[in-house]
């Protein structure tokens, strides 16, 4: 699903202006993306939490030349679902 593909069901599912909703999702997006660049975790309840993880620079190898390369530390955004949605995620599974 894409984010186009979310934002017409949600406006068909509650009625809303699709603009409307497709500035809520940006909105949604966008404080997530704040909240992560700020090193914040975002919980919400019921679905997972945001966070960001630190990755350690390290040396790797370019894969054509074979060559050694140093690869710098950086910040990297997670998602750990949380347990009503991995329940959900099973249970249509099932």
């Amino acid at each position: 699903m894409k984010k186009a593909d979310l934002v017409d069901l949600v406006a068909q599912q509650r009625g809303l202006p699709r603009p409307q909703v497709e500035a809520t999702v940006d909105s949604l997006i966008d404080a997530v993306a704040e909240g992560l660049a700020k090193g914040e975790r975002i919980d919400l309840r019921g679905f997972g939490a945001f966070a960001v993880r630190e990755s350690a620079a390290r040396s790797g190898r370019n894969p054509q030349t074979g060559e050694p390369i140093q690869i710098a530390a950086r910040r990297v955004p997670t998602f750990k679902a949380g347990k009503e949605l991995r329940d959900r995620v099973n249970k249509t599974a099932s």
